[in-house]
Formats: C-alpha cells, structure tokens, sequence
C-alpha cells in the first residue's frame, strides 16, 4: 500500500472557501514537494477548475499544477513527486484518466513514494473501484476499477437518514447494503468535512462529523475522529 495518502470526502464545506477546511493536512501531505501534479478531469470545465486549484496550493506555500495543461498528460504524471485528484463527476474522472493513460502512471509514481491527495471523486478513484461513487454515470468509464491504493472503499458526502424529512427512496445505508449484497469490501460512510490520512501503514479518521463502517453480514459501526480504519475493520 502506498505511503502517504489522504482522502478527502469534500472539497468545500458550508461557509468556507475551497479545500479551506483540509489546508493542514494538504500541507503536511505535500511540504517539500516541488512537482504536485492536479488530475481536473471531474469536471468539464478543466482551465477554471485548474485556476482554482492552482491558487488556492499557491495560498497555502504548495506549487500545484494541472496535468491537462501539459501537451503529454502521462508524461506530466510521470515526472510529479506529488498527485492531487478533485471532485467532480467520478465516471468522467475515471473515463479521462483511462483514455489519458494515467492509470499505470499514477501508480508508478504512488510507487515510488509520492503522496496521494483526493477529494470527493478523486478519493473515489484510489479505492478498488468506484462502485461507492454517489454520481451520475453520465459517460462509460469502460468498467468500474479504479487505482486501488486504498483497500477499502469510501462512500464520500455520506449523510445520514434524517428522521424529519419524508423520503421513499433508498438511504445511503440501504445503498452500501445493496452493495454488500454483491461485495464484500468494506465501506466507509465519509460525511462531509472528515477526512482519512494513510501513513506507514496506518490510516486514521479525522475531521469533526466522523464516519460509519460498513461491513458484509454486521450492522454498521460509527467511527470517531482519531480511530484507526484497520483497528475498526478488524474488530467487527
């Protein structure tokens, strides 16, 4: 598994800016790395989200630039000691990666010890699929696996029901349960503004609203801030 990686469920929180409320970690992530390579390929609108990235690494003392400005996006890929993957659409994200070539290439460099930052579907995109993405499969990303840095999967945005509001369809508990009804990998329900840091070895929630973890056969587990994901999985 690699090193340093950090998998983010949101990019903004409510009344603040972007990325504002993971800066720390985003700096702790990725202090001393001069070549941080952004994958924008979530959203459409590649330039205005690159900007917005861009600034906002600038802001926080990082040096961040977008793959997709390079006339070789791989190649880009290739020569970064640092890869940070925003949110957006996770099949369009997936589907522009593949075409891109920047699966392998990623990894080479995860591989060979660069930290890994995503947030939303790009912490989608390190799991073992991104069956647990909560989009709109708006493009074929040609089948659902994904980079499998991380050995579980994240449901990020994760809400729970809220027994005031009227709602007939499906919670997001019964959806991951569906899930489980055709796999087997654990799931961690990401509420918004939580995060997970995986460092040599040892992956811990942090952030304020927690996590839920769902297992095949067991009821759901909550999770507070400062629990170790492998200490929770293996206890239930």
């Amino acid at each position: 598994m690699p090193g340093h990686l950090l998998l983010i469920s949101n990019s903004t929180n409510p009344g603040h800016g972007y990325l504002e409320h993971c800066e720390a970690e985003l700096w702790e992530t990725f202090e001393g790395r001069a070549q941080i390579v952004f994958i924008p390929y979530a959203l459409a609108d590649q330039d205005g989200y690159s900007d917005l990235a861009e600034s906002k690494f600038e802001a926080i003392g990082l040096r961040l630039r977008s793959a997709h400005r390079h006339p070789r996006p791989a190649e880009a890929v290739t020569a970064a000691d640092g890869i940070f993957v925003g949110g957006g659409n996770t099949f369009r994200l997936l589907h522009r990666v593949r075409a891109f070539g920047l699966i392998e290439a990623i990894r080479s460099v995860i591989d060979r010890g660069a930290p890994y930052a995503g947030a939303s579907a790009g912490c989608n995109l390190a799991c073992p699929t991104i069956k647990t993405t909560n989009d709109m499969p708006i493009v074929d990303p040609e089948g659902f696996d994904a980079l499998d840095l991380f050995p579980y999967q994240v449901n990020p945005h994760y809400v729970d029901r809220d027994p005031d509001v009227a709602h007939g369809g499906e919670t997001r508990e019964q959806r991951i349960a569906e899930f489980h009804e055709e796999n087997d990998t654990p799931v961690i329900g990401l509420r918004e503004g939580s995060l997970l840091r995986h460092i040599g070895g040892i992956t811990t929630l942090h952030g304020d609203r927690g996590a839920r973890l769902f297992r095949k056969g067991h009821d759901p587990f909550e999770m507070s801030p400062g629990v170790v994901i492998e200490d929770a999985v293996a206890a239930i």
